[in-house]
């Protein structure tokens, strides 16, 4: 017992080692007055909090670990919330969040109850915006600013934007207008070639063009450093300040930034912060809206998240010690998804692959190496990878869009009028669709079939499993028209024969009690047994029947909640809808018309959604004892995928109360 105490208190005195500065600091004022020395033990001190905790919990890590000493900087020079900082995503707070009093919360960081991985406007008076998509923080911050000006509000408003989210369309067109008049705002331009995946195209080569004029700011702090040492130096400040444009002009010939009306600072070394701190402390009186260009090296100070940036941007929980990941017998939707697109690239040579900056998190990376040509990562530009789509199909490919369906809700516009309008073949891939664990509110994926379900044209389908998805994607390269195929961020269930049957328009599959019964192990023989004393009849009994019908995602909260039924001597079939967009009304009544209550489970709003179609065509046929479980007028708080299901009251235990409910009435 005293070894184990020993131990615990050195990891104790080890954890309270490596964040002495930290553990001090309740708010940014209590950075300011740290030397240089010190603010580089706090900057280690901070990247060795991120790394233990996203270790442990999962977050954004290599992004984080680049701002550091970019948001130290930020948080000595401005006064925050006064000089209001604005962060584009908001993924790379974290620093930010240390800084601003929440250093003893952040080991709940992204778990349910704690704190947001992103900025969030009830957890800091210093977070203004709920973030977590891309290129919003220029006209977040110019209309805040302005908002500010109206109201006689002095300070600075700063938006931190990486080079990344500036391949957003939303960016330019903040950047457009705020190159006029905004005074008093500052963008820094973190620039680090990479978003969630590398940075390629037109835009990444032009900012690579801009660190060349690293040799005007040497020749102008060279300048500035010889004038303010000599005699007279005031006699001098207007004829160097016409020598430093002049300069400037033929250096930078050619800026956008200065184009639309910017002054342009940089590129600067994002990861010295006595440098940072001296150019920012000039920005600061600047009236006039300024960029500053600021090179930061993503995953710094730790060699895995440096070597692989890419792998860990967003990442679960991994072995600090080398970066290792576990590894898992089940494998993901999105696995199966690079699998089986790849598979059919292979075989229909016409099959073409978008995404926007995210060729990993959608598993569109296989695809990438096997066929390059025919790979296509727009950058964080949802709507023209859509749109860009349409062309695709025009000039006879099929284009397969895949993106998180969170960030396809940006191009609702661009499916509507450019594909589904001209009712053309493209194939669009929702990744992350449902519950989404750990990223909050701004990340669930639950508005895609409210949406689009109204949209001509358009066909919604939702894979159970792994072999279903593979059966949608064949479907869909030989259907014509839009198509667009839903999963949820898990594992892939077992497979059941059910999942392999053919695919026919509107249809779904009726899964049997008898079927995934007989596929459980011994300990589930009691299930099988009911299951065949309800198909006898056995002693002449009569047993209640109840349909779980659901889109595919949920399959596996229903399986759970079917087997309890079961258990409890309750009937129970479950029917996987397949397609939440068209639906085979006909086809489904055949089979319901002969149970004693249905619940209808959708991992979507309930408003607009597939359920509340079903709903509605059975009450017309007389069918009341029917209910709705799905998503409510209010965004889902973070947590695990069970958590958000959870207190969204569609876990397995609410499925079957509200089968057991229903069947109350009836008795009732």
């Amino acid at each position: 017992m005293p070894q184990k105490t020993a131990a615990l208190n050195g990891s104790l005195f080890l954890f309270f080692w490596r964040t002495f500065l930290l553990s001090q600091i309740n708010s940014p004022e209590d950075i300011k007055n740290l030397s240089q020395k010190e603010l580089r033990d706090l900057a280690a001190e901070i990247r060795r909090t991120i790394i233990d905790t996203v270790g442990k919990n999962g977050g954004h890590l290599a992004s984080n670990l680049g701002v550091v000493e970019l948001t130290i900087a930020l948080h000595r020079v401005f006064s925050s919330p006064k000089d209001a900082i604005v962060f584009d995503v908001s993924h790379q707070c974290y620093t930010h969040k240390l800084l601003t009093g929440r250093f003893k919360s952040f080991s709940a960081l992204r778990q349910g109850g704690g704190l947001s991985g992103f900025t969030k406007e009830c957890e800091s008076a210093h977070d203004f915006f709920d973030n977590g998509h891309a290129s919003t923080s220029i006209s977040q911050a110019l209309g805040l600013l302005k908002a500010r000006e109206l109201q006689g509000i002095e300070g600075k408003v700063i938006a931190v934007i990486g080079d990344g989210a500036l391949t957003g369309g939303l960016a330019y067109e903040g950047l457009l207008n705020a190159g006029r008049d905004a005074k008093n705002l500052i963008v820094i331009l973190n620039d680090n070639q990479m978003s969630i995946s590398p940075n390629g195209g037109s835009l990444s080569r032009y900012l690579s063009s801009l660190t060349m004029s690293i040799q005007y700011q040497s020749v102008r702090r060279a300048i500035d450093k010889i004038i303010s040492r000599m005699p007279f130096s005031r006699f001098f400040q207007k004829f160097v300040f016409r020598f430093k444009r002049g300069l400037k002009g033929l250096l930078l010939s050619n800026n956008m930034f200065v184009d639309l009306g910017f002054e342009y600072v940089g590129p600067l070394n994002g990861h010295d912060i006595k440098e940072l701190e001296g150019v920012l402390g000039k920005v600061k009186k600047l009236k006039k809206p300024v960029v500053v260009h600021v090179i930061t090296k993503k995953g710094k100070g730790y060699s895995p998240a440096e070597d692989n940036p890419e792998l860990f941007h967003g990442i679960g929980p991994f072995n600090i010690a080398d970066g290792s990941m576990e590894k898992f017998d089940a494998e993901s939707f999105t696995e199966n998804f690079s699998r089986a697109i790849t598979s059919l690239a292979e075989k229909n040579k016409k099959i073409v692959a978008i995404t926007a900056a995210m060729s990993k998190g959608t598993g569109l990376a296989s695809f990438a190496r096997h066929f390059p040509e025919r790979f296509f990562d727009v950058g964080i530009a949802e709507e023209h990878a859509v749109t860009f789509a349409a062309g695709l199909s025009k000039g006879g490919m099929i284009p397969v869009v895949c993106v998180y369906s969170t960030f396809i809700q940006r191009s609702v516009d661009q499916i509507i009028h450019d594909v589904c309008l001209p009712n053309l073949h493209a194939i669009f891939v929702f990744d992350r669709s449902g519950a989404v664990p750990n990223d909050g509110e701004t990340h669930q994926g639950i508005f895609d079939i409210a949406l689009l379900k109204s949209v001509p044209n358009l066909s919604i389908l939702a894979p159970a499993s792994a072999e279903e998805l593979k059966l949608f994607l064949e479907w869909a390269a030989e259907e014509k028209g839009p198509i667009a195929i839903r999963y949820p961020k898990k594992s892939s269930p077992s497979e059941l024969p059910s999942f392999s049957e053919p695919i026919k328009k509107g249809k779904g599959v009726l899964i049997k009690a008898e079927e995934f019964a007989q596929s459980l192990s011994v300990r589930y023989n009691l299930e099988k047994n009911l299951v065949e004393d309800f198909s006898s009849g056995d002693n002449g009994k009569t047993f209640k029947k109840v349909l779980l019908c659901a889109t595919g995602s949920m399959f596996s909260e229903l399986l759970v909640a079917a087997r309890s039924l079961l258990l409890q001597g309750v009937y129970t079939d479950i029917y996987n809808l397949r397609f939440a967009k068209p639906f085979d009304f006909d086809f489904f009544w055949q089979s319901a018309k002969n149970y004693d209550a249905i619940v209808l489970i959708e991992d979507g709003i309930k408003q607009g959604g597939i359920s509340e179609e079903i709903e509605s065509l059975l009450l017309k046929k007389k069918f009341n004892s029917v209910q709705i479980l799905a998503f409510g007028q209010k965004f889902p708080e973070q947590g695990s995928r069970e958590q958000v299901l959870e207190n969204s009251f569609l876990s397995p235990n609410d499925i079957q109360r509200t089968a057991l409910g229903l069947l109350n009435e009836i008795k009732n």
